[in-house]
This record gives C-alpha cells, structure tokens and sequence, in this order.
C-alpha cells in the first residue's frame, strides 16, 4: 500500500484524531529533512505515515503481538509495552500491506529507541517525530533548527531530551538509546 490517500483512511481507522495531526506533521518534516539531507523523500513519507501504526494497542496485546512476531522482550520493553509500538508497527504494516522496504521498516522499528549506526532514514524519522510543528515543549524549536542543519546533531538533542525526560520520571532507559547516543558521539568526533 503505497496510495498516500488510503494509508491516511486507515490511520484514521486505528489512530486518534490528534496522533493523525502529529503523524501528518511527522511526514512534513521527514519529506523536508530527506531533501535536505538527500535521503528519498517517499521512504520518509511512508515510513513517517506508518511510524505510529501500533501506537494505540494496549500493553496485554503489545506483548502478545511482541511474542507472536518473534520481538525480544526486554525488561524496559516489559516495564513499557508501548515503547514496542516501532518494532511491532513494523511487523504489521509489513504483514498487513506488504511494504517489505528495509529501509522503511528499520525506520518505524527504531524510532522510538534509536540503535546504534542508524541509517540516514532511521535519524530522519526519529528527529521528525520530535520536531514536527505540532509538537510544543522547551527547547523544541533548536531542535526544529538542528533538524534541518546537522542530523547527528539534532540525534544528539533529541537523545538527551528524551534521556533527560526518562530520568525525570524515574523510567528505566533503553540501551538501545544509550548505545544509539554513544554511536552519534563517535560519528560527530572523527
């Protein structure tokens, strides 16, 4: 399913009204940070529309759906299911539409918790889910300014917001994000 038009009715099917908002400015942003930054803008598009697919599944059904489809269920993934809405969005969209892009399913598994050596695409994702022009918190507009500059160093933001964040609320923080921030730091140095 690569209609733009149909893939919007059915996020309108399993998604609310505001996440369909927040996802349409996921893919303003990823279409514009894929020309800038020369990744293919119709990858961003699709993987920006579909990022959130699973989003709205409860954690009971996250879990079943994470041992169904083979995903490892860490003890940060088990004390937040929802935090599996990527990897397990990912495994839907490719059972139920067909859309086997690497690429494009790397992107929507990865954007919640990043994973070292992420591709061009994976970072487009990630940062444009945070600084679509719906999304209204401190420090998001250097973020926006960042997105559009520098992908590493706008990974690098986001990653410290979202770590920062984490902390504040006593969560326990991914190694996935971890390693993802450790992986950026190398690329900014050499």
């Amino acid at each position: 399913m690569t209609d733009r038009r149909l893939i919007i009715s059915e996020l309108e099917l399993v998604l609310k009204k505001s996440r369909v908002i927040h996802t349409l400015g996921v893919e303003e942003m990823a279409i514009r940070m894929a020309g800038i930054f020369g990744e293919d803008r119709d990858k961003a598009s699709l993987a920006a529309l579909f990022h959130d697919y699973a989003k709205y599944i409860n954690d009971v059904d996250m879990l079943k759906l994470a041992e169904h489809y083979g995903i490892y269920v860490d003890d940060v993934y088990a004390d937040a299911p929802n935090l599996m809405h990527g990897p397990v969005g990912a495994k839907l969209i490719q059972e139920k539409f067909g859309i086997n892009d690497s690429d494009v399913l790397n992107a929507i598994t990865y954007h919640t918790v990043g994973r070292a050596g992420m591709s061009l695409l994976e970072k487009i994702i990630y940062v444009a889910d945070m600084t679509e022009k719906n999304r209204d918190f401190p420090g998001v507009q250097e973020l926006r300014e960042k997105a559009t500059e520098n992908i590493d160093e706008a990974m690098i933001l986001c990653l410290e917001q979202t770590i920062a964040y984490t902390l504040k609320r006593r969560k326990k923080i991914h190694i996935n994000s971890i390693q993802t921030y450790n992986s950026i730091i190398e690329n900014i140095r050499r």
